[in-house]
């Protein structure tokens, strides 16, 4: 089911999302609903605080066409345990902040560990464009958003412009 994807403003944004200790149907729906949501938004990563709900999930899919099942990743109670010295620096948007995108500076290449959403332990040795969506997606989980990772003027000047962007579309009052 796609779910509406809450935006820039609201709570669950900055808030951090709570570790996911069951492993059952419920979550696993949730799963689907982000890779639906995000496919729908055309997006390439989705954490569950973008459509309100402050459990540990995420979804990313860079459409790797090579090996598609290496681009595609769910996972569940998510860490960075490692990173490349080797940085990085490269546009990002974010679904929840749309219609703006910005240059961020992050590792090249992160292992991530977690689980799937059937309780596997998983671990995920990403570069480059995976890499960068995970660890986005990871902060997302963490109440920080890739604004964050900007100098204080580029991130107001960000944030002018979406709004002004919204306000422009009808969208705010």
């Amino acid at each position: 089911m796609v779910r509406d994807i809450v935006v820039l403003g609201h709570p669950a944004l900055r808030s951090h999302a709570e570790p996911v200790a069951e492993f059952d149907d419920e979550l696993r729906t949730l799963v689907d609903d982000l890779f639906e949501t995000m496919y729908h938004a055309e997006g390439i990563g989705l954490a569950a605080n973008q459509i309100g709900i402050l459990r540990q999930v995420l979804v990313v899919d860079i459409g790797d066409k090579e090996n598609a099942e290496a681009g595609r990743v769910a996972l569940v109670n998510p860490k960075i345990t490692a990173a490349t010295h080797e940085l990085d620096r490269q546009s990002e948007g974010c679904l929840s902040i749309p219609g703006v995108e910005e240059v961020v500076e992050r590792p090249w290449g992160v292992r991530v560990e977690g689980f799937d959403p059937e309780g596997n332990a998983v671990t995920v040795e990403a570069e480059a464009l995976l890499g960068r969506a995970l660890q986005h997606e990871v902060d997302h989980l963490e109440g920080t958003l890739f604004i964050d990772r900007l100098s204080p003027l580029k991130r107001r000047l960000l944030v002018k412009k979406w709004k002004k962007s919204r306000t422009e579309a009808g969208s705010i009052k």
